[in-house]
């Protein structure tokens, strides 16, 4: 079970930094206002909003990938680490779907809960 929390922690971690570049780097891009439902119009208009977002992104993933490098599941230092981030990525997720989208639900928190779960379990 470490390893497919290990794995699973991983993927939660590669998906946010995939959302920090969408939301920092390709935001105003035609493809990327398509997932996030904007126009090109607001997409310029709350590109520094959307850049600080994948900012907070890249925080959780590397958060994320430190609980890993430290131990993962079973170290000392990143358990607590890897417990840590995973929440606030439920968190994060759970936010994000009551007030801007019910769809992050399915892409954040879930995955955040699955990799969650499986380092509790690990453990």
């Amino acid at each position: 079970m470490d390893i497919a929390a290990a794995v699973v922690v991983g993927l939660v971690a590669l998906l946010h930094v995939y959302i920090l570049v969408l939301e920092m780097f390709l935001w105003r891009t035609p493809r990327v206002r398509a997932i996030f439902g904007t126009t090109a119009e607001v997409a310029e208009s709350s590109a520094a909003l959307a850049a600080n977002q994948g900012l907070y992104n890249g925080f959780l993933a590397a958060g994320l990938v430190f609980g890993l490098v430290a131990g993962g599941a079973d170290g000392t230092v990143g358990f607590p680490v890897t417990v840590f981030f995973t929440a606030c990525v439920v968190v994060a997720g759970v936010y994000g779907a009551a007030t801007a989208n019910p769809r992050i639900l399915l892409v954040q928190a879930l995955p955040g809960a699955v990799a969650l779960g499986l380092t509790l379990i690990a453990h």
